[in-house]
């Protein structure tokens, strides 16, 4: 849970400049992080909508273990 969730925050600081704000001012800089976050929003949803392919994650060795030694 707490893995797509950090995945999701780094995609939102490394794609839509997260990091830095333009506005000074806490008000200014709320909205522009309630902004972003309609834009990714959207932007997963259109992915949603057109079926995009998500990208694989890695699995641990202990997963990968754990699902040998299950099947």
């Amino acid at each position: 849970m707490r893995a797509g969730i950090e995945a999701r925050l780094s995609q939102t600081i490394r794609s839509n400049g997260l990091r830095r704000t333009r506005y000074r001012g806490l008000a200014k800089t709320h909205v522009q992080h309630v902004l972003t976050a309609i834009a990714c929003n959207l932007t997963r949803t259109a992915d949603w909508i057109a079926e995009t392919p998500r990208g694989r994650t890695r699995s641990s060795r202990f997963h990968t273990l754990c699902t040998a030694a299950a099947g």
